[in-house]
């Protein structure tokens, strides 16, 4: 994979000289997967189990796929088993460890993880719990004090795009 499809993959995600689009920047996610990109086909396989949005979608590959889940890796998963299908392909083409990554997804997914962007917090909790910052759509903290002080550090500001909106 190029570096300039990756950059697609970012341009697309933030809206940077270009319109931003979740769907697209998903489609350039799984172009990367499809080469092998093992961050990428993670990416995918996690977008589909917490069901993000374009994920399923985009990431779908049916019984193609041609790998079979191992059975004990299906107990405790409450997804449909058409997705599940493609979330082990996706682990599989990435190269990761099936059974493991399913775990962890999963453990990410009841117990939460800790999505906030400022580097020193120590918030774990569920994706929909984080507040997604509004003029980019795309970092999480936990809540505004959080946010005030990851932007005043210098923490997601230097690369925003929004310079001087809070």
């Amino acid at each position: 994979m190029a570096a300039r499809d990756a950059a697609s993959i970012i341009c697309q995600a933030l809206g940077r000289g270009v319109t931003r689009s979740k769907r697209r920047a998903m489609q350039w996610k799984r172009k990367a997967a499809e080469s092998g990109i093992a961050a990428s086909c993670l990416m995918i396989a996690g977008g589909m189990y917490l069901d993000v949005p374009y994920a399923r979608e985009v990431g779908h590959v049916g019984e193609a796929a041609g790998v079979a889940a191992p059975a004990e890796a299906m107990e405790g998963h409450n997804v449909p088993p058409d997705v599940f299908t493609s979330i082990v392909h996706w682990l599989h083409k990435g190269g990761h460890n099936q059974v493991h990554m399913l775990d962890v997804i999963r453990r990410g997914a009841l117990e939460g993880a800790p999505y906030c962007v400022n580097e020193g917090c120590q918030v774990v909790g569920l994706l929909k719990d984080f507040k997604v910052r509004p003029q980019c759509k795309h970092a999480r903290y936990c809540g505004d004090a959080c946010q005030k002080v990851d932007w005043n550090a210098g923490g997601h500001k230097e690369i925003c795009g929004t310079i001087g909106q809070t």
